[in-house]
């Protein structure tokens, strides 16, 4: 790998982690925020986002959402668990894109591709290069005792 190509690796990694870390803890501070108005607004699938939105589950949902988010930031930071994150952040970015979308329009200034679809792209980019081994902590955590044990959470790294 060449040394552009890691730079716009670690690039990618640390600014998409900034992105999710920031979105994540602005919610995790705000005692006001709930995920329950763009659950009820959701386009399609609208039964399994409505039912999201029930008092029971939404407690839930605005947990996860909240704290996976600024999880999954902090990991891509890090670069540790890069992979594991980056394919949990691409499915949270396909919850995303979802709810919102009025095929094949998912807004007014898109044709089928937003930036959800973009922020998968690039999730799913970083997972198959392995971009926590580029400057991250990757590298350190798979020569861990437990990875030895586990060889398997090596894939995950």
């Amino acid at each position: 790998m060449t040394f552009f190509q890691k730079i716009s690796l670690f690039l990618a990694r640390v600014s998409i982690g900034w992105l999710f870390f920031y979105a994540g803890i602005t919610k995790v501070l705000n005692p006001e925020w709930s995920a329950a108005g763009y659950l009820r607004g959701a386009k399609t699938f609208t039964d399994f986002y409505q039912w999201l939105a029930t008092p029971g589950v939404l407690p839930f949902v605005n947990f996860v959402n909240e704290w996976g988010l600024t999880l999954l930031g902090v990991s891509l930071i890090a670069g540790v668990f890069v992979r594991l994150s980056s394919f949990l952040a691409a499915l949270l970015m396909l919850l995303y894109y979802l709810p919102m979308l009025n095929f094949p329009y998912p807004n007014s200034y898109s044709f089928i591709v937003d930036e959800h679809i973009i922020y998968i792209s690039a999730l799913l980019l970083l997972a198959s290069f392995r971009a926590g081994r580029v400057w991250g902590l990757e590298n350190w955590c798979s020569n861990l005792p437990i990875c030895s044990r586990f060889p398997r959470l090596r894939e995950w790294l």
